[in-house]
């Protein structure tokens, strides 16, 4: 005789954990009995329900793998109880297996309809009952493991996007002015919470190649070279944002506005009554950069003594406060930067070679604006985009003509000046359009800003300065700014502005770019 309800449900709270259990739903106890004696021996664990309404209670309670239900029963025929199972929460994803005589197989559609997912004929055949149990047994267990690595995956991606929100609230309390590439929400967050640079060219590719690889490394020191401008602070904030130390704090210190005689507390402390007016003790930018980041800009500017004390805590991680006896450990990862020559610093003896060598573990070298052109047009885009946001201002197109201007310029204050150039010409056309009218560069440019708004029409006849440049490039194949400015006498910006009038009007045609740029005849 077949266990009552009550007992199969204890005996299966026993059950192995790794034993499926299925639920029999039959009124038939010749039935129940078959399917038992075929399915315990092959290890699964049988409940059985004799009536539609008790085996959607069982269903509930017990959460078989599988149901194996009857579609002609009194009371619920198997076809409601199949619904009624795909409307509840907690046996909606159960497969439901059919059992049917073979004369009612035509009607089976109505079960696929109900949400049934195969059927097994009576009189019952063990190894189909059997085989089709195992099909559906492990594409069930697929569709749940997928279930759940999907639900994992969302609550991953929602980690993420929260970790993102913060980095995003983080940079924006640190109020960055001096912007060259925007840090985006995307993942990679994922892997290296730098979310997309401004520019594409070969030398910003490599400068996000650079920050990936060295973000993991938190213990590995960075130096960053670069001119005035280039967007140092933004690379080391970049690589501390995406690092292991991101929850930590970033302290930007910049050592060339420090005064020399208080320079040695601020970077490491001072213990009450260290020096007069010393009344308590205070941490320095070290302690204070604990677990985190700290960025020591213009590191050339440092004065030679505190260079030793500097090179000390690099290679030990000690710092002593001033005026105590007792070094502690600080854990901090050290990013500087420079404008300056090292290598001719430490030869005119300003700057500690061994300090060098401690801090360029890891060197980025950041290219002039100047040898990145073909970032210009889409900075210039963030840059308006940005500016008139901030100022309450649709986005602003630019001319053609007055992109020109800013691809011809050398900008010298790099992609700080480009933005400020940026700011001023939206202010003077009131958020409208940008016209080369305002564009507003330094006084060595002037002239040559000039002359670009007044040149003609490319039909226009060359100047003297022009046909000397184009019978060079037809002598000897190309022309390049030194040559041009040799052949001329003239200033680099004037060399670049004639070679690049000629390239737009058609008369060259630029091969590379940046300081390998060279012209030649078209055809």
């Amino acid at each position: 005789m077949p266990t009552t309800v009550e007992t199969r449900m204890k005996n299966h709270a026993r059950t192995n954990a790794q034993l499926a259990t299925v639920l029999v739903v039959d009124d038939i106890a010749g039935n129940q009995g078959l399917l038992r004696d075929t399915l315990e021996p092959e290890g699964y664990e049988v409940l059985i329900a004799s009536e539609g309404i008790t085996a959607l209670e069982v269903a509930e309670a017990a959460n078989p793998e599988v149901i194996l239900l009857d579609v002609m029963m009194p009371g619920l025929n198997g076809f409601e109880v199949c619904r009624r199972l795909k409307h509840q929460e907690a046996t909606r994803d159960i497969p439901v297996i059919f059992i049917t005589a073979q004369e009612e197989t035509s009607s089976m559609v109505e079960g696929f309809q109900a949400g049934g997912v195969d059927y097994i004929t009576k009189p019952f055949k063990a190894e189909e009952v059997l085989a089709r149990l195992k099909t559906h047994l492990q594409i069930n267990r697929l569709t749940r493991a997928l279930q759940a690595k999907n639900r994992e995956l969302e609550a991953a991606n929602e980690k993420l996007r929260q970790e993102i929100a913060r980095r995003e609230t983080a940079e924006h309390s640190l109020e960055v002015a001096e912007e060259n590439y925007q840090l985006v929400s995307q993942l990679e967050a994922e892997r290296w919470g730098i979310p997309g640079f401004i520019g594409s060219c070969d030398a910003t590719r490599k400068i996000v190649a650079d920050i990936r690889k060295i973000q993991p490394l938190d213990t590995t020191s960075v130096l960053i070279l670069g001119e005035s401008g280039t967007g140092k602070e933004i690379i080391a904030r970049a690589i501390h944002f995406g690092s292991p130390r991101a929850k930590g704090p970033f302290i930007p210190v910049n050592c060339s506005a420090i005064p020399k005689d208080l320079a040695e507390s601020l970077f490491f402390g001072h213990v009450k009554g260290a020096f007069s007016g010393a009344t308590s003790d205070k941490r320095g930018y070290f302690h204070n950069a604990g677990k985190g980041t700290i960025f020591l800009d213009e590191i050339a500017d440092l004065p030679l003594p505190l260079q030793a004390k500097m090179l000390r805590v690099l290679e030990a991680g000690n710092v002593m406060p001033l005026g105590s006896s007792h070094e502690t450990t600080v854990d901090v990862r050290v990013i500087a930067a420079t404008n300056a020559d090292v290598q001719g610093e430490i030869a005119a003896g300003k700057f500690r070679e061994d300090l060098y060598f401690r801090l360029a573990r890891y060197v980025i070298e950041l290219p002039p604006l100047r040898e990145r052109r073909e970032d210009i047009p889409a900075l210039t885009e963030h840059f308006l985009k940005r500016l008139a946001r901030e100022m309450g201002f649709d986005a602003p197109g630019i001319s053609a003509e007055a992109l020109t201007l800013l691809n011809g310029y050398e900008f010298p204050g790099n992609v700080r000046e480009l933005r400020n150039v940026l700011e001023r010409a939206l202010i003077d056309a009131g958020g409208g359009n940008i016209l080369p009218a305002h564009l507003h560069f330094t006084t060595r440019f002037a002239t040559e800003k000039a002359e670009a708004q007044s040149t003609a029409s490319s039909a226009s006849p060359a100047t003297s300065e022009e046909e000397k440049i184009l019978e060079f490039a037809q002598k000897n194949g190309s022309i390049n700014n030194a040559q041009c400015r040799h052949l001329l006498a003239v200033g680099i910006h004037r060399a670049w502005y004639l070679l690049r009038k000629l390239n737009q009007q058609g008369r060259l045609q630029q091969e590379s770019s940046g300081r390998w740029a060279h012209y030649r005849i078209p055809g």
